[in-house]
């Protein structure tokens, strides 16, 4: 009994070693990225959040990969959502864990959620809407639906990208990292891979590439970064969001450095190009959109000029922006 209680002791003292430590760390980082002026959060309790997730119940999971976890819980008669990173899949995830805080920490935007923990968000991501809205009883996404969400999403990569002092480069663009609110307002989330450009520069470089397999621009494969990466990434977004095919289907890893075949694969130029758009939308008899055919050229030619390249013949999230808003407008 004397060796349990012994052990058991030793757990819990390793255990707040371990949190007090990782604050530490956490505190420092969030001084630093806000140039001394800290405003303190609310912090939980590992026991808070137990309670709060009815003991992180699978069946409050909103979304799952390899790296975590997101779930649904309440607290204190609100609705809120909560992430629970992996750390024996990945040495980095306490790493990615204190850089979303750290960034989502500074986020005032009405398409990227809010740290609460987290606001509320229904089931699923946008990558289950376009890729499994069957088998999930999603309803199907409408052109005009679609982009709604483009148009919102890249109003919110803008913000990263012009609303800080030092310009925020998100890296990680991709539909599993779309939530939607309980009003299905489409929300930006995780800040794990989030660079901040230093003062006086124009980009980052890097040691080692991360992201995700078609979202990644050709010039991270050189280590260099900057906000024309997102623009790349948010062009591969959304041509998923206009097909409803994997990017990662068509440009794998290894291949990665064979530009012009896949892109030529990305904009039709093997096939037709109505055979590559989700049938979904040619099939849609309610849209109200002036010129669908041309709408749908619209949208291809976007998505190929995000994907261009040359990071300086892409256009700026900004200017990306106010074209989705204009083909928005254009279907109401």
């Amino acid at each position: 009994m004397e060796l349990l209680k012994h052990r058991r002791d030793t757990e819990r003292n390793d255990k707040t070693t371990f949190m007090m430590r990782n604050g530490e760390r956490l505190l420092k980082e969030l001084i630093a990225s806000s140039n001394g002026k800290y405003n303190p959060y609310r912090i939980f309790s590992a026991e808070e959040l137990r309670i709060a997730t009815n003991n992180y119940d699978e069946q409050n999971i909103v979304l799952e990969d390899p790296f975590r976890k997101l779930y649904k819980g309440f607290w204190q008669k609100r609705s809120i959502s909560l992430m629970k990173y992996n750390g024996n899949r990945n040495q980095h995830a306490l790493e990615w864990c204190i850089n979303h805080i750290v960034y989502a920490s500074r986020m005032s935007h009405k398409h990227i959620i809010k740290l609460i923990v987290f606001e509320s968000v229904q089931i699923g991501t946008l990558a289950d809407r376009i890729h499994h809205h069957c088998e999930q009883h999603f309803e199907a996404l409408s052109l005009t639906d679609r982009l709604k969400v483009a148009m919102d999403i890249a109003h919110a990569v803008a913000y990263l990208h012009v609303g800080f002092s030092r310009p925020i480069v998100y890296r990680d663009m991709k539909p599993t990292n779309i939530l939607f609110n309980e009003q299905s307002d489409a929300k930006l989330f995780d800040f794990s891979l989030s660079l901040s450009i230093p003062d006086g520069e124009t980009h980052i470089e890097l040691d080692s590439v991360v992201g995700t397999t078609g979202f990644i621009a050709p010039e991270n494969f050189t280590t260099l970064i900057n906000e024309q990466c997102d623009v790349y990434g948010f062009g591969a977004f959304l041509f998923e969001l206009l097909t409803a095919q994997e990017v990662s289907d068509h440009v794998s890893f290894e291949s990665r450095f064979h530009y012009e075949e896949n892109v030529k694969r990305l904009s039709g130029q093997n096939c037709r190009f109505k055979e590559m758009v989700d049938s979904i939308i040619i099939e849609d008899k309610s849209c109200t959109c002036t010129g669908k055919e041309q709408q749908l050229q619209a949208f291809k030619q976007l998505t190929l000029q995000c994907m261009d390249f040359s990071p300086e013949d892409r256009p700026t999230m900004v200017d990306v922006a106010k074209q989705l808003r204009q083909m928005y407008r254009s279907c109401m």
